[in-house]
């Protein structure tokens, strides 16, 4: 192969993937909660950095992965939503139940941030 035809190749071959400046991305953020959920599960409570990265990299391919197959089941109807997530999960029982479960807390936290909010608002216009 002669290096004109190999650099049009690899142009090529390149077009077809994402470019690296698009897939970069900061590194590290999730290091410590990483650390401690990989202690959590019975890892060094110091675990090799290496480690750690390698955990980070799968996780967010994972999640973004995960993110993309929810808006291609959203687009179909013009946006994203919870559903869309569930819908994914649905085959696993046991995570579609914490998701539900999850998304109850959030709803109850919502609603006791929201009393909150009102009860304090009264309190502020009864003392004027």
């Amino acid at each position: 192969m002669n290096t004109a035809s190999g650099a049009l190749a690899k142009a090529k071959a390149g077009a077809s993937q994402p470019s690296e400046n698009t897939t970069k991305r900061k590194r590290g953020i999730f290091q410590k909660e990483l650390q401690h959920m990989m202690y959590g599960f019975g890892d060094d409570p110091n675990p090799l950095p290496e480690t750690v990265a390698l955990v980070e990299d799968i996780v967010v391919e994972y999640v973004t992965d995960f993110a993309h197959k929810a808006q291609e089941i959203g687009s179909k109807r013009g946006k994203l939503s919870v559903e869309d997530f569930l819908y994914l999960v649905r085959k696993d029982p046991p995570k579609l139940n914490r998701c539900k479960e999850l998304l109850s807390m959030q709803e109850e936290l919502k609603q006791a941030r929201k009393a909150f909010d009102v009860d304090e608002e009264k309190l502020a216009a009864s003392l004027d």
